[in-house]
């Protein structure tokens, strides 16, 4: 029976404990705010703009101006060609155009007075060889000099080319005296006539060597005696 009563009185111990925990945990309600609605606020709301009611002046300030286009010119493509492009065209070609242009007579305005205006003598020689080798080339630079060859006044060689190189022809003597003669057709594209020849008889010995310089007509003439050796 004691054991009975000890039971319930501690049971009422607990639950009385525990209604006074529950009553210290109760909440407080925080009323709530009534907020105004943000579509009444004109502060925050960004109304279109219409556009017939904006002004002139405000609608050229708040235009948007897009930056031109800057077209570059193209240039026009060729059409590729082996036979118009200089630098594949062949290099003998141009050489030719320039010597045919050098090979023309120049007019006499257009002399250089540079060079030998009257006849120019090389002295006389006397030899017992009846034919002669003479060699000649142009001792400046290659320009289109021209000469004519004469012996005792008729025309051995009509138009001659010198160039850098050294050219030849024989001659035969006739004996006595013997006059040999250079013209200067024209003065190349520099001016003026310039040469240099050397003259060997049959055995290849050296007769004479000389240079010259002159103006177109002129010549340069040397005189061969030839004595003819007795058997």
């Amino acid at each position: 029976m004691k054991l009975n009563l000890f039971f319930l009185f501690t049971l009422f111990l607990v639950l009385t404990s525990n209604a006074q925990i529950d009553s210290d945990n109760k909440s407080i309600a925080i009323p709530a705010v009534e907020a105004e609605d943000p579509k009444e606020d004109n502060e925050l709301i960004i109304q279109p703009i219409e556009k017939n009611n904006i002004e002139p002046e405000e609608a050229e300030e708040n235009k948007i101006v897009l930056p031109k286009k800057e077209v570059l010119p193209v240039a026009k493509r060729k059409d590729f060609s082996m036979i118009k492009e200089n630098k594949f065209r062949n290099p003998a070609e141009l050489y030719q155009k320039q010597l045919k242009n050098a090979l023309k007579l120049r007019p006499d305005n257009e002399i250089s007075n540079n060079g030998r205006s009257t006849t120019q003598f090389f002295g006389e020689y006397k030899t017992n060889s009846k034919s002669l080798n003479i060699i000649y080339r142009d001792h400046g630079a290659q320009d289109g000099d021209l000469i004519r060859c004469y012996l005792n006044g008729y025309v051995e060689k009509e138009r001659v080319l010198l160039e850098r190189q050294f050219k030849s022809y024989f001659t035969t003597l006739k004996p006595g005296d013997n006059v040999i003669e250079f013209e200067a057709l024209n003065q190349g594209s520099s001016g003026p006539n310039t040469a240099e020849y050397k003259v060997y008889d049959k055995d290849g010995v050296l007769i004479l060597e000389s240079q010259w310089n002159l103006l177109t007509g002129v010549r340069g003439t040397f005189t061969v005696i030839y004595t003819p050796e007795e058997e």
